[in-house]
């Protein structure tokens, strides 16, 4: 049985934002994988001037902006932050970040399997759209 990640508003409005996103040409940012016992780091450089959307994790993580400044759109509000820069991002948020120069962010999550395959780590940790409903528009239903 899977379990639906209810959204909050704010959540809703960043979906939406990347629904329109994805109307134009994507920015290609490549994504490096770093791997130590117990724990898995995803880190990207945002070229400055790009509006980038994460993803919603289903367990606590760390973020941290190792260089640059971006402005933030987090259910928690919005706020412009700048290397350097750490904070805790609790399970099921997702948030936009509009770059406003070069930017590297490292995210870091506990890896309880030492899982080194992609697939099945993001699969692990991610909550996939399918698995989402906003908060707000009834009640968030388990799929089966």
């Amino acid at each position: 049985m899977s379990t639906v990640v209810c959204l909050d508003t704010t959540q809703a409005k960043v979906d939406a934002l990347e629904v329109e996103m994805r109307k134009h040409p994507a920015v290609e940012i490549p994504v490096r994988h770093y791997f130590a016992t117990g724990l898995y780091a995803r880190e990207i450089t945002i070229p400055a001037g790009v509006l980038a959307v994460g993803k919603i994790h289903r367990t606590q993580h760390i973020n941290v902006l190792s260089k640059g400044s971006v402005s933030l759109v987090t259910p928690t509000g919005s706020m412009v932050v700048a290397a350097p820069y750490t904070w805790v991002v609790e399970p099921g948020k997702k948030a936009a970040a509009y770059a406003h120069e070069e930017t590297v962010w490292t995210t870091f999550c506990v890896n309880p399997t030492d899982e080194r395959d992609l697939v099945l780590l993001e699969a692990a940790l991610i909550v996939p759209p399918e698995q989402r409903a906003v908060e707000g528009e009834g009640i968030c239903p388990l799929l089966p």
